[in-house]
């Protein structure tokens, strides 16, 4: 164990047995990262928690009493900081989790077990919240192969995909949140959220990780009407 530039301690993991190198340099990051500490500390089911705080400290668009989605939110970090900010854990707004995967209870949030990507999830989501959300978040990101474009083209169609879903549920002045990877391959992405939304920005929180491309697209002030969504719960 030796200290890290900041004085830290900082913990090494040895090679050997059948543990890959590539596996090595994940566990010894995770048990040298201070978000991964704190969120340990403060409840927080993931260091990914601190990423939200941070853009809505920022922005300010988890307002209380809101109705907010929160697609592929397993294991919760994203879900638990929505429930606490928009005042669901008292009852006073909304917090609707969306996942493949199984995810256990957060106070304040209501949990669906479904693909987003489907055709009728949209329908799904508006039946289970009988009206509309305020705001979608995604913190999503695919399995990734190694190779960096096509990890940038599955991480840029499930961002599109995230986008497809919002338009469909959001309220006319929503928010969408989503991850995304530094590229020049979502211009067009870029392009149809700022035809839906009033703001389109990127944003890097300190928590984001200096060496990783990844950032979020932070677009607010959906334009749309709901139309689009009704006819697909009609049909």
């Amino acid at each position: 164990m030796a200290k890290d530039t900041t004085g830290r301690l900082h913990v090494t993991v040895k090679t050997g047995g059948k543990r890959k190198l590539s596996s090595k340099l994940w566990l010894e990051r995770q048990l040298n990262d201070p978000y991964v500490a704190q969120a340990k500390r403060e409840g927080y089911r993931s260091r990914a928690a601190y990423k939200l705080i941070e853009i809505d400290d920022k922005y300010h668009f988890l307002k209380p009493g809101l109705t907010v989605v929160d697609l592929g939110a397993a294991p919760g970090g994203w879900s638990q900081i929505a429930a606490k900010r928009i005042g669901a854990v008292n009852g006073k707004g909304r917090v609707i989790a969306i996942d493949l995967l199984e995810m256990p209870e957060i106070p304040g949030v209501s949990f669906a077990q479904l693909d987003f990507l489907s055709d009728d999830a949209p329908a799904k989501l508006l039946a289970m919240i009988g009206g509309r959300a305020d705001a979608v978040l995604s913190d999503m990101a695919p399995n990734t192969t190694g190779h960096r474009k096509t990890d940038q083209l599955r991480i840029l169609g499930l961002v599109e995909g995230a986008a497809a879903f919002a338009a469909e549920v959001l309220n006319p002045g929503g928010t969408f949140v989503a991850k995304v990877f530094q590229s020049g391959a979502d211009a067009e992405l870029v392009t149809q959220l700022k035809r839906d939304f009033a703001s389109v920005r990127h944003v890097k929180p300190a928590s984001s990780r200096q060496d990783s491309s990844e950032r979020y697209v932070l677009a607010t002030g959906f334009r749309g009407d709901g139309s689009t969504a009704q006819r697909g719960a009609s049909a």
